[in-house]
């Protein structure tokens, strides 16, 4: 169940990333709101993924899991550029996050 919980953390992440953009400097009363509602509830899920996960091994996996979704929504919403090196380093990250899942029981 704890790497459920990181990969919900993971998915607020992202979604407090991408609000962070729509509230455009927290101007934007409804996407502020829903962005601070989102890092609570990604703080929430980390919190309780901890309680039986390596402190090392979360933290670079929730933060891996939101800089590859905020990368691929970043490209899909915001038009942001598509290069070979970016997917290379996008699949980096993908290959540290498995390694660390496979060495943490």
């Amino acid at each position: 169940m704890h790497w459920f919980y990181l990969l919900i953390a993971g998915i607020f992440e992202i979604s407090w990333a991408v609000g962070l953009k729509f509230s455009h400097g927290f101007t934007q009363i409804i996407p502020s709101v829903l962005t601070v509602i989102c890092m609570i509830a990604s703080f929430y899920f980390l919190a309780l993924a901890l309680k039986n996960l390596p402190l090392g091994t979360a933290y670079a996996i929730w933060t891996g899991i939101g800089t590859i979704g905020t990368v691929i929504l970043g490209i899909i919403l915001f038009k942001e550029p598509v290069t070979t090196v970016r997917l290379f380093c996008i699949a980096l990250i993908v290959c540290g996050i498995t390694g660390l899942k496979l060495i943490s029981n």
